[in-house]
């Protein structure tokens, strides 16, 4: 039993900081993840309102063509 804890006491440090690093970079990359999402949302909602403002008639455009 005393070969067990000489292991133990020898693994742990590495086994516990292998484990904080894991979850520190698992937290990494689940945020960087949702910045991804909301940047493709945000730039999605820009296209479509670009999109839209180019669809719509504007009105300084059309007086300068109509008054011949």
């Amino acid at each position: 039993m005393a070969s067990f804890w000489e292991y133990f006491s020898v693994l742990a440090p590495s086994v516990g900081l292998a484990l904080i690093f894991w979850l520190v970079m698992r937290s990494v990359f689940r945020v960087d993840t949702g910045e991804r999402q909301a940047k493709a949302e945000l730039e999605e909602r820009e296209a479509q309102e670009w999109a839209r403002q180019r669809a719509e008639p504007d009105s300084a455009t059309e007086r300068k063509t109509d008054t011949r």
